[in-house]
């Protein structure tokens, strides 16, 4: 019989196994599977819905559930949950997109094709022996107003009692599956929210509601909660209110460097008239570890991640630097991200897909996912084959990083 991972729960600072071990969680996100970003396929940063518009449009229902269909079922396959079990990890992030389960005529109907993507990643990582955080990527309404949280523009979770109400039983409902799996290390109940300061308080609300939903069927799982502004800000959450709790936070500083928004920086160097090193690093987290200790509570760094430059913009150093301080202070991490189409900017992924066939076109005028739905009916084959993460190449460099802090 195959062992099976212990149930997670925390104490104190700590997240710690069923005989009260230590577990730092290490790991990677599977980004773009079952929330599709724009910038991660080489094109521009639209929302998943656009995408999925534009290909309705112009090719109908049915060629739009044969493309969501064959992309799901080649992007990511258990040989990459393998793979990651592999290098040393002991953790995936799972990002999704709300609207995988629920139909889009706004009613609770269970979309089962979609779910059952996400039963099969449990599945996987039930056989393989990792773990996994569900994070729900897009919330009903949109939790803030980027194309991340496939947003029409703007944040409406928050202002619409609607909205709340299908986010709640959104979440009793997922509990309620996967209560009995312990290879799900938690819940991510809300991925990157925005709103102003003065009304931090809403999210507070919501996430003390989401936590009775989700205890009112699972009293085991990790809840993991994400601060304000892009998961920045978590002074305003104080004391957890349940035992069960991290905090999730997400690093990208500086900016500008990470993402390759300003072409020439170099780390370390300046961004901003600000010299960004270890030190610098250091004292960003400062305020976070100080914060852990005073409430008692564990901290989780959901995402972080770089434009990869093969190396010779210090990006290779950034990641070995910022891991080195959650290392020491028992920060668990999930790295942004697994695999993507190579691009210019924003994080990009340890397996990235380099070559430039006509549904990538880096020159222009219309790149990545916005060819989708012009070559679909001619290339569907080829387009499917170079999904697979055989057709991507691993960067060796940013992977011995995370290989060496793996093990």
């Amino acid at each position: 019989m195959a062992y099976k991972i212990t149930y997670l729960n925390t104490e104190g600072t700590s997240i710690v196994d069923e005989r009260g071990k230590r577990i730092v969680l290490k790991g990677l996100n599977l980004g773009g599977w079952l929330m599709m970003e724009g910038y991660m396929f080489g094109g521009r940063n639209i929302s998943e819905h656009e995408l999925r518009a534009s290909i309705e449009k112009k090719l109908g229902k049915d060629a739009l559930a044969e493309f969501t269909r064959a992309f799901r079922d080649t992007f990511i396959r258990e040989d990459d949950i393998k793979t990651i079990k592999s290098w040393g990890a002991n953790c995936i992030r799972i990002p999704f997109n709300y609207r995988l389960i629920e139909f889009e005529d706004r009613t609770f109907g269970l979309n089962k094709e979609g779910l059952s993507y996400l039963d099969r990643a449990v599945e996987w990582c039930e056989k393989n022996n990792i773990y996994c955080i569900l994070d729900m990527h897009a919330a009903p309404g949109a939790q803030n107003s980027a194309w991340h949280s496939d947003s029409y523009g703007k944040a409406e979770l928050f202002t619409s009692e609607s909205n709340k109400d299908r986010y709640l039983r959104l979440w009793h409902f997922l509990a309620d599956r996967y209560k009995g799996s312990s290879a799900v290390a938690g819940y991510d109940v809300l991925n990157e929210p925005v709103v102003g300061l003065p009304e931090e308080g809403a999210v507070k609300d919501l996430y003390n509601r989401v936590v009775k939903e989700i205890r009112d069927t699972d009293k085991k799982h990790i809840i993991f909660l994400e601060g304000n502004i892009l998961a920045q800000r978590i002074n305003f959450m104080g004391k957890p209110a349940d035992h069960n709790t991290v905090y999730s936070i997400h690093t990208y500083q500086p900016l500008d460097f990470t993402h390759n928004f300003e072409i020439g920086l170099k780390y370390p160097g300046k961004a901003h008239s600000i010299m960004w090193d270890r030190n610098s690093l250091e004292l960003l987290a400062k305020t976070y570890i100080s914060f852990m200790n005073k409430h008692k509570v564990p901290l989780y760094v959901g995402e972080f991640g770089v434009n990869a430059r093969d190396g010779h913009a210090g990006e290779v150093k950034w990641v070995k630097d910022i891991i080195s301080i959650f290392t020491e202070n028992h920060f668990s991490w999930t790295y942004w991200t697994y695999k993507t189409i190579a691009n210019y900017a924003f994080p990009d992924g340890i397996y990235r897909y380099l070559a430039n066939p006509a549904w990538v076109n880096r020159q222009g005028p219309v790149s990545g996912c916005e060819t989708f739905a012009e070559l679909w009916p001619k290339e569907k084959g080829r387009m499917t084959l170079s999904w697979r993460t055989e057709n991507f190449v691993r960067n060796d460099k940013i992977y011995a990083v995370l290989r060496k802090y793996f093990l």
